[in-house]
């Protein structure tokens, strides 16, 4: 079973962040290899963290060794290779990682975009759990490939498609 635990740490209260996680989280990996992470016995989390930019600048430094916000960050705690055997697992509980987005580059974003902020972060989300689970966009076969999971999961959600030739 599918755990996502939403920390909002200063963003919009008038927003359900938590369900808006869960159906970016659920929308992706439904169109991935790994759906069945979505009804596995042992129960899969995935922590999204809804923080400031400050806190995510300081993360990136210390973990990626570069001192500025982004708008998000994933941190997978399951190497790649062990995705598929995670339904024989004995454990009671697997954490496959966390999602971390900065507030005041998603909301500048969004404005720069024309798009509300929950749309723009229901994107960076879906982009962050597609790195969870091994996706990347170190080169443009990858770029593809990654692109096109995101259009399609926030298609499925009523979101018009990100991109126009940028790549976040």
């Amino acid at each position: 079973m599918l755990e996502v635990a939403t920390i909002n740490e200063g963003w919009d209260e008038s927003v359900d962040w938590p369900v808006l996680a869960e159906l970016a989280v659920t929308n992706a990996l439904k169109l991935t290899p790994h759906q069945s992470l979505i009804s596995i016995t042992p129960m899969v989390e995935i922590a999204v963290r809804l923080t400031s930019d400050a806190d995510v600048r300081t993360l990136n430094a210390n973990y990626r060794s570069i001192d500025k916000a982004t708008n998000v960050l994933s941190f997978p705690l399951v190497p790649q290779d062990m995705l598929g055997s995670l339904s024989n697992t004995d454990d009671g509980e697997i954490l496959l990682g966390d999602i971390i987005l900065a507030r005041e580059t998603c909301e500048r974003e969004a404005e720069d975009k024309q798009i509300s902020v929950p749309d723009h972060a229901s994107h960076l989300i879906v982009h962050g759990l597609l790195h969870l689970l091994g996706y990347d966009h170190q080169n443009d076969a990858e770029a593809l490939t990654m692109e096109t999971l995101e259009i399609k999961a926030l298609e499925n959600l009523g979101i018009a498609p990100p991109y126009a030739d940028q790549h976040i």
